[in-house]
């Protein structure tokens, strides 16, 4: 039984679900001194200091941007923090969607939230998204888990770990979920919000495979800010702050004014892309309630 108190779209659901995840990465692998460090940090003042660092990965010639955020310096650190690594989804790019700014309406950071959680927090540009390169391919799934194969080993070579946790959302959940299917043995838990398996009984996903045919024959889209509002308020208007929609078309439109079309073809023409059978990690998935593509007949 639903509440309408709890009534939230696809993006809200994200940063509303960051304790749940936590806790289930927690009971695996979080240390008890970063546990406690968090704990003990009643205040603004008393929070420990979240760096920031940017990598770059090398997938053949196309160069792919990685941005990291955890406690402390990872060069001055005596010890390894589990790791958490974000997927980002079909519109908009890493950081714009997990690690927004919005002043004066709230958190709307997860790779903070994570980090404040006591994580080691990864994330990158997909092919063709972000700061990443733009290359005449369109970005589809199968690339999208040969980028997850070139960032495991740029993370594994900054933090000594072969494994780690991860999470996508969206399109990026079914990256997330072919990478675990292609090596299980990099990923030790795996969450997959508004994540599609077949397809069925999506509206939002019916009204896309309209423009299968331009996604054939073109590498790239239009997304403008309308597009990205349109992420908020597609599946149950009013369930998002209209603030976020426009902090993030703003961190999100001076990366560009189109984004590749691989993975709207593939979620139109080639579901499922992940075999449950082949994933060997526990596994969590979660949807918000009027989300659109990520339908309960879907999941």
């Amino acid at each position: 039984m639903v509440s309408d108190k709890a009534n939230f779209s696809r993006r809200t659901f994200l940063l509303s679900s960051a304790p749940a995840v936590a806790l289930g990465l927690e009971a695996l692998a979080l240390p008890r001194q970063s546990r406690a460090q968090n704990s003990d940090s009643k205040s603004p003042s008393a929070s420990p200091k979240i760096s920031s660092s940017e990598y770059w990965a090398k997938r053949g010639d196309v160069s792919l941007y990685m941005f990291r955020k955890r406690i402390g310096s990872p060069q001055a650190a005596q010890e390894k923090l589990p790791v958490l690594f974000l997927a980002h989804g079909s519109s908009v790019s890493s950081r714009p969607s997990f690690d927004l700014s919005v002043p004066g309406h709230g958190e709307y950071s997860l790779m903070d939230v994570f980090a404040g959680y006591g994580f080691d927090v990864w994330t990158m540009d997909f092919e063709g998204y972000g700061r990443s390169s733009q290359t005449k391919g369109n970005s589809d799934i199968a690339a999208g888990v040969l980028d997850l194969e070139a960032a495991a080993e740029v993370v594994a070579h900054e933090t000594g770990q072969q494994y780690f946790h991860l999470y996508g959302e969206s399109s990026g959940a079914l990256r997330a979920g072919a990478f675990a299917m292609a090596q299980p043995e990099r990923v030790r838990r795996l969450v997959l919000l508004s994540f599609t398996w077949t397809g069925q009984g999506s509206p939002t996903l019916a009204k896309r495979a309209e423009g299968i045919d331009f996604y054939r024959t073109h590498n790239r889209r239009p997304r403008d800010r309308e597009m990205i509002r349109s992420i908020f308020t597609r599946d149950h208007p009013g369930t998002s702050d209209p603030a976020v929609a426009e902090a993030m078309a703003d961190a999100e439109l001076p990366l560009g004014d189109s984004v590749p079309t691989g993975s709207y073809l593939d979620m139109t023409t080639k579901l499922p892309l992940v075999d449950p059978t082949k994933v060997q990690s526990p596994v969590l998935i979660a949807r918000g309630e009027f989300d659109g593509i990520a339908t309960e007949d879907v999941c």
